[in-house]
Order: C-alpha cells, then structure tokens, then sequence
C-alpha cells in the first residue's frame, strides 16, 4: 500500500493489477501494461481497484465478442464491469487484442513514425479503463468527452497521443 493525499488528507491506495499474456503473434510487454494501466487509474483518482488485463489474439477476441456482444467479429478492447453496487473499488476485466493492436499500428504508421504495437495496447487499456470509471463513447458528445480524455490519460501515463484526430471543438 501506497499513500496518495487528496486534498491534504492521506488516501490509502489498494490497487491490484493482474496482466496476462495469452497470445504469441505479438511481442507484449506485460510491465509496461500494467504501468500504463496504473498510470490511468491515477489520473481517474481511484484508489482501490481490482483489474485484470487479458492480452489475447483475434480469434480469442473475437469468440469473447461473440459471446457477450453477439458480434462474431475480432475487435480492439472489450471491458467487462465486476464491480458490485454500493462498492467504491473498481473491479473489471479488459480484454485487448494484441493482433487487432499490431494492425492498426502498422495503418496508423503510415502517417506517423513511432506507433507501435505496443502503444496502440496502451491506448486500448486506457480506453477500457475509462468506461470502467464511467466514461462512455456511443453518443458523438460524450465520445468526444472520451476522445479527450484518453489523450490527457496517455499524457499523463508519459505516453504520445493517439494518432487519431483530436476531436474538434465547437466555436
């Protein structure tokens, strides 16, 4: 346990992190993960939190996406919220694609040098924390809301931006 003060008060900080790399195509970096996915809580404020962090490849995601969203298509991130009602901790299970992550590095590549694998896993463990905090992305508002703070997460975590059209703001 860590000590964190909010507003001059020490918050006691109870985070439990479990990364899991269950896929080979892609070289994954499971500390790093786990760093980007404390980095984000942080920048959330949350103070107790139970995560666990699925790498896996296109075929596993998309059996999972099948199952719980009827969708039999690979996909990036699916979030699943454990959380219990009337408990402050966040508890949740993020499933990443570390194949889909690979693809859309190299697309995004082409416009902009650096953009790994790696990042782009990054980018997907924020989004899924994100909606874990309540941040959410189907109506074009508050998916610009969630654009914004996911670049401001990623700067937070010491990490670039997504190579993603910043969000446009309205005059």
């Amino acid at each position: 346990m860590a000590g964190m003060r909010h507003g001059g008060i020490p918050v006691a900080v109870d985070i439990s992190i479990d990364v899991s790399n269950r896929q080979r195509t892609v070289l994954v970096n499971t500390r790093r993960l786990e760093a980007v996915a404390r980095a984000a809580l942080a920048a959330e404020a949350v103070t107790a939190a139970e995560l666990s962090i699925i790498v896996v490849n296109d075929r596993r995601i998309a059996t999972i996406h099948e199952k719980w969203l009827d969708d039999p298509t690979p996909t990036d991130v699916i979030t699943f919220d454990l959380g219990m009602p009337g408990d402050p901790s966040l508890r949740g299970d993020i499933v990443v694609s570390a194949e889909t992550a690979a693809r859309e590095a190299r697309r995004l590549a082409q416009g902009r040098q650096g953009w790994t694998p790696q990042l782009e896993l990054a980018y997907y463990l924020v989004h899924g924390i994100l909606h874990l905090t309540g941040h959410d992305d189907r109506a074009a508002e508050d998916r610009r809301r969630m654009r914004l703070r996911e670049r401001s997460v990623m700067k937070a975590a010491g990490l670039p931006p997504p190579p993603r059209r910043p969000p446009r703001r309205r005059s």
